[in-house]
């Protein structure tokens, strides 16, 4: 919750991953109304903020036939705040579920009522920095995805051999689609969680982190337990029920010893043993460069064959792309380079580091989940096909972006922005790398917020700032319009008599993006333009810089020769 916010969604896959064609596809949607259960699902209210989750312990019983499920879940937490007065605690669950019983640490039984998706749990006074636990037992017919991962919900699938495959996928939905908890992207439980799951015996169940225990229950069932002690968020925490074999390796990181798990259906061993170790080596090798050590080497990583295209569960990465690269096959940015990796590895297992590793306060600043990974897909063809290769992927992924509306949504009532929080976040991230003209300094940042804001919550005003603290440049304004508007700066210039005359037209008042333009042999050109026409004596060959062309597919702006 808030106490984690260092002072100073999906894949989120419910938008189509990259796949730009569908971006630009979708029509602009009317202004929102919200509800009341907006508000309850997005704000931080009495009910959840006097306690702080510690642990989740879920256990699990799915129906395949009836798609049904049985479930409990024990919530550690610590009092943050005095709860005098507030003896009600808000647990989020959604319909059709139902609560049987909830059961305070002593063992007595607690009260219960209901309101939309909202449970209140009476429980007893408590002082601050006291820890209780409150166990919930439920059951029913679970919400079940039609259209995962972009509808979310319990994935009830056949494999191809038409048997039983389950997993679920609720990013921006919510956890509490399928397990009773505190639904808000802010509170994360500090001491991880554990997953307990009794499937049929013919069936191998996996969860994130690592296996505790299995058990042959001796009635056609066997139980697996999965724990992560790293923090973890709600969404993230994942089953994966399937005919799954696995195999494993050790990869050398940045850290240290990686323990690499691949759970696999058994038909897709073969080529996934030639196939997934590649692309996952890359994956670590360009990132780990760029963002730092992989955040969960507690935990581990696994990457699991999942029905739907894939999604960033944190330490288990779903798998549905076909062991094709690019995407589904296609290539994302229409430049080529989009084909030389599979996008849904590369991608996903970005979010270890953006959306896992700093996970956002909020689902209207989602940005800083999406956009950044977005803009891995840009660094990892840049560090394995050089700088040309990377410019030329990430201007190529902008043809999906739409400006419908802006990328920061409304906050509190648990609202997401455009889906140009994937190419236009990407491209804004390009933007001010090429201002900064220092790829040292720009790296530095990368792996600085990694490590500033390790395991933590944020906001992106946090982000916003960090970046410019340590960029000794204040980007505000830049952020201000790339975010929050759906306005694209104009560059409007000209040469008359060896000068340059510039400015910008249609920006935020302030907008202050450098642009920095560079070619062999030539003196590098760097301008800081404003609403106001400034002119500026060029040097010899620099006017050969100044198209339209190499200046747009530098930067995400609009550039305009006025004579």
């Amino acid at each position: 919750m808030t106490k984690k916010i260092k002072l100073g969604l999906l894949c989120m896959s419910l938008f189509p991953l990259g796949l730009t064609s569908i971006y630009a596809q979708e029509a602009p949607k009317p202004a929102k109304s919200f509800s009341r259960t907006d508000t309850l699902r997005g704000s931080l209210m009495p009910e959840r903020t006097w306690w702080d989750v510690q642990r989740y312990e879920i256990g699990l019983k799915p129906d395949y036939k009836s798609k049904t499920i049985q479930g409990s879940n024990k919530i550690v937490y610590k009092v943050v705040q005095s709860n005098d007065g507030q003896t009600r605690m808000q647990i989020d669950m959604m319909d059709p579920l139902v609560i049987d019983s909830a059961v305070y640490d002593d063992g007595r039984s607690l009260k219960f009522a209901k309101e939309g998706s909202v449970w209140y749990v009476t429980v007893p006074k408590q002082e601050i920095k006291e820890q209780h636990s409150v166990h919930i037992y439920y059951h029913g017919k679970v919400h079940e995805a039609i259209r995962p991962p972009w509808d979310g919900g319990f994935i009830f699938a056949k494999d191809a051999e038409g048997r039983p495959w389950m997993t679920v996928a609720c990013q921006g939905l919510g956890a509490s689609v399928w397990y009773p908890n505190k639904d808000h992207q802010s509170d994360e439980p500090d001491k991880g969680a554990s997953l307990t799951m009794t499937v049929p015996d013919s069936l191998v169940a996996v969860g994130n982190g690592r296996l505790v225990f299995k058990k042959d229950n001796k009635d056609g069932t066997t139980t697996y337990q999965y724990n992560v002690v790293k923090q973890i968020s709600n969404y993230c925490i994942i089953p994966y029920i399937g005919k799954y074999v696995n195999f494993k390796e050790s990869y050398a990181g940045e850290k240290g010893p990686l323990d690499v798990n691949y759970w696999v259906l058994d038909y897709n061993e073969a080529k996934a043993k030639t196939y997934m170790p590649d692309q996952v080596h890359k994956m670590f090798k360009a990132l780990e460069h760029w963002f730092g050590p992989y955040p969960f080497y507690e935990d581990g990583y696994q990457l699991i064959d999942a029905s739907h295209t894939g999604m960033e569960h944190q330490s288990a990465v779903s798998y549905g792309n076909q062991y094709k690269f690019g995407y589904l096959g296609r290539d994302p940015s229409g430049a080529g380079w989009g084909l030389k990796w599979d996008f849904i590895i590369i991608h996903e297992s970005g979010h270890e580091w953006f959306g896992n590793n700093i996970t956002t306060n909020d689902l209207a600043d989602m940005w800083v989940h999406e956009g950044f990974t977005n803009y891995s897909e840009t660094l990892f063809t840049d560090y394995h096909f050089g700088e040309q290769a990377g410019n030329e992927y990430n201007y190529g992924i902008r043809k999906g972006i739409r400006n419908d509306k802006p990328i920061i949504a409304n906050y509190g009532v648990n609202d997401m922005g455009s889906g140009d929080m994937y190419p236009k976040g990407g491209n804004l991230l390009h933007s001010i790398r090429h201002s900064m003209n220092d790829d040292a300094l720009f790296r530095s940042i990368l792996r600085g917020l990694n490590k500033t804001f390790y395991h933590q919550t944020v906001t992106s005003a946090q982000v916003e700032e960090y970046i410019s603290k340590q960029a000794k440049y204040n980007y505000a304004k830049v952020f201000d319009q790339y975010l929050r508007t759906t306005d694209i700066p104009t560059l409007e210039f000209y040469i008359e008599k060896g000068k340059l005359n510039y400015r910008w037209v249609g920006a935020v008042e302030g907008f202050n993006l450098p642009l920095v333009l560079k070619k062999e042999s030539v003196s590098t050109l760097r301008v800081v333009p404003t609403g106001y026409w400034q002119q500026l004596p060029l040097k010899k060959g620099q006017d050969s810089m100044l198209t339209t062309d190499a200046i747009e597919k530098m930067y995400y702006i609009k550039a305009v020769k006025s004579k």
